[in-house]
């Protein structure tokens, strides 16, 4: 007899974990998470000293005025462009009206034929948008009269000017739109440096406020003693000159004593006057600068500005070196262009300093080591040490 199949369901072996035990492990996985999470974390950035502050500070406003100068080239361009372009509307107007004209004489040349029978094809000529088509036809030319032949020629030369005009006018427009695009591009970088500056100093503490005060009256005392010793040195160099002329002076006198017979004097010296005149002059003006500038301190920088209420640096030296009758560009790139070089040494009062790599700011020579100049966003017209900015170079303007 077959065995028969067992119908006793198999027992499954159920693997069996005691609870203690798995919430421990998931606990420990949860804190070895946390603590890989925690030591793997970036740490938080640590907050820059004064001293960097300062620098940032510093860098962004130099960065604002070469946005304000960039500014300043693109308003002057756009202002020039667009009477250019009021120039050339006008122009462009002009001839179309001259056209008009002519062309309301060619009709009256065309009804007159009309009326004296000829018709065909003198008038298809006179009353045509283009009448070039026939100016080849010698049977047509040969029927007009001098002063018809006069009129159309004026036509074809007024229609050639008036549309060179207006393609002139139109790649004028198209300059202006671009010289507005870059006036608006500059003006979005100043005020984003401005603003980027207020922020990292909003964000200071009082002590740090005071310590960033403390570090600006180290600066400009520094600055200060730079241009004492300039002043030194350019007193130093003036007493050694005076000396050097009343010795050659001396000289030359004790040299015509001696002469026999003793020569009369003929009026007829032949000594620097001219290199004096022109010394002359330019004190004289540079005089007119200087009140001009002092007259200013105390008013606010605000960038883009040119007077009278408040001015940027180069609007400053362009208003005051007007006042002396002398027209500078707008731009500090322009403004050191003008007039001759002179070394920090050899600075006279009136003469522009520049300052930095890229030419951002500049001042007005005061004499000793100062300036006049417009500071920064914030700061009032005042005078102050050429040494506290890094000095890129001088020009004598006139």
């Amino acid at each position: 007899m077959p065995a028969l199949a067992s119908h006793r369901k198999a027992r499954t072996r159920l693997r069996t974990t005691s609870p203690g035990v798995g919430i421990t492990t998931a606990a420990l996985a949860s804190v070895t998470l946390l603590s890989t999470q925690t030591a793997t974390a970036a740490p938080a950035a640590p907050r820059p000293s004064i001293e960097d502050v300062q620098k940032k500070v510093d860098d962004l406003y130099r960065q604002a005025g070469t946005a304000t100068q960039q500014y300043n080239k693109a308003k002057s361009a756009s202002t020039d462009q667009r009477a250019k372009v009021d120039g050339l509307l006008d122009a462009a107007a002009e001839r179309a009206e001259k056209l008009n004209e002519t062309r309301r004489e060619l009709g009256q040349f065309a009804a007159a034929q009309y009326r004296s029978g000829a018709v065909a094809p003198t008038a298809t000529f006179f009353l045509a948008e283009d009448p070039q088509s026939y100016f080849d036809q010698d049977q047509l030319m040969a029927r007009m009269t001098s002063q018809q032949q006069k009129t159309v020629s004026d036509f074809r030369t007024q229609q050639s000017e008036a549309a060179e005009k207006r393609a002139e006018a139109t790649k004028s427009l198209e300059t202006l739109t671009e010289a507005q695009t870059t006036l608006r591009t500059s003006k979005q970088q100043v005020q984003e440096k401005l603003t980027e500056a207020r922020t990292l100093l909003s964000e200071l503490t009082a002590e740090e406020k005071a310590r960033l005060a403390e570090l600006e009256r180290e600066k400009e005392a520094e600055a200060r003693r730079k241009a004492q010793e300039l002043a030194r040195q350019q007193a130093a160099a003036a007493e050694a000159e005076r000396q050097a002329q009343e010795e050659a002076a001396a000289k030359e006198a004790a040299e015509d004593a001696a002469q026999e017979p003793a020569q009369p004097d003929t009026g007829t010296d032949t000594g620097t006057g001219s290199g004096a005149d022109a010394d002359s002059s330019y004190a004289a003006k540079a005089d007119k600068v200087l009140a001009f500038a002092a007259a200013q301190i105390g008013k606010p920088y605000v960038w883009g500005a040119t007077g009278p209420s408040s001015y940027d640096c180069s609007g400053l030296t362009q208003a005051a070196w007007k006042a002396a009758g002398v027209d500078l560009p707008r731009t500090t790139w322009d403004q050191v262009e003008v007039g001759t070089r002179v070394a920090t040494a050899d600075l006279q009062p009136g003469d522009l300093v520049f300052f930095y790599d890229d030419i951002s700011h500049v001042g007005i020579y005061k004499g000793d080591g100062m300036m006049i100049h417009a500071p920064k966003p914030g700061a009032n017209v005042r005078e102050e040490s050429i040494y506290y900015m890094p000095i890129y170079g001088s020009v004598r303007p006139a």
